[in-house]
């Protein structure tokens, strides 16, 4: 996984800085010493950190490099870079260096690395920022592969905790919690009062199928149809009905033949 740059800055070469990388070389292995030789008796080197210190607590990631002339603004949301040197020494003005950081949350990009080189060097897989003290300064940019967020732990009850598969004590579940049922042994929550009251076709509406509408009477004239029926009682049920058995009794009297 690259380690994006939280920062760049310079620094003396008689000024060690805990935490912070100086680039000493260029890439064909030259020094890398600016200001050395212009009535300064150390010069300085660029150097750059990953770590997440008081100078960058909220350990925010360098996102882009620029090289300003003398008289170019700022731009928003830019900083010149650290000053880590001793009196003697001092940076020039002519040409300034400003990073742009951004907090890792957000950075889709990072800058990973940064290289010195002489002017007519080509670095691959580089973006040249620009050309500073005789030196062309490389930045290196690459996405930033963000750690997966950690799921929230699940909350579990004090009933949840409880719940075992073995044969709970009776007397520890009666203790443990303040939480009651309040339906009794006796009770249930279903109303069975009138279970064995209740039929199939409770609730459906009765009709005639629809072959037989046609052949019922509607209206005032329905009730013509009643006019002249007799309910019989049942001693004319009886009376219309009833039957001796005398040819029953007959037959059955009857002797069968003799065999001779």
């Amino acid at each position: 996984m690259t380690v994006p740059l939280t920062g760049l800055g310079w620094t003396s070469s008689n000024v060690p800085v805990a935490g912070w990388i100086p680039i000493t070389t260029t890439v064909e292995g030259a020094p890398a010493n600016f200001g050395k030789g212009f009535a300064q008796k150390y010069g300085y080197y660029l150097c750059f950190t990953v770590s997440v210190d008081a100078l960058n607590p909220t350990g925010d990631v360098l996102c882009d490099v620029v090289i300003l002339s003398e008289k170019s603004p700022l731009p928003f949301g830019y900083m010149y870079i650290k000053e880590f040197l001793d009196l003697k020494t001092s940076v020039s003005k002519k040409k300034r260096l400003c990073i742009k950081l951004i907090p890792m949350g957000v950075a889709e990009t990072a800058v990973c690395d940064v290289m010195l080189s002489s002017k007519s060097k080509v670095i691959p897989n580089y973006i040249r920022i620009g050309e500073i003290s005789g030196f062309a300064l490389w930045c290196k940019k690459e996405h930033i592969n963000k750690p997966k967020p950690l799921p929230k732990p699940r909350s579990i009850s004090l009933e949840m905790n409880q719940l075992s598969l073995e044969t709970a004590n009776v007397d520890s579940l009666s203790i443990g919690s303040k939480r009651q049922t309040t339906i009794k042994k006796n009770e249930s929550i279903y109303d069975t009062s009138n279970a064995y009251g209740i039929s199939a076709i409770d609730g459906v509406p009765f009709t005639l199928h629809p072959k037989f509408e046609n052949n019922v009477t509607r209206g005032a004239t329905a009730l013509s149809i009643f006019k002249n029926f007799h309910i019989k009682s049942l001693a004319d049920i009886e009376k219309e009905y009833d039957y001796s058995f005398v040819v029953e009794r007959t037959a059955a009297a009857r002797l069968p033949p003799t065999i001779s």
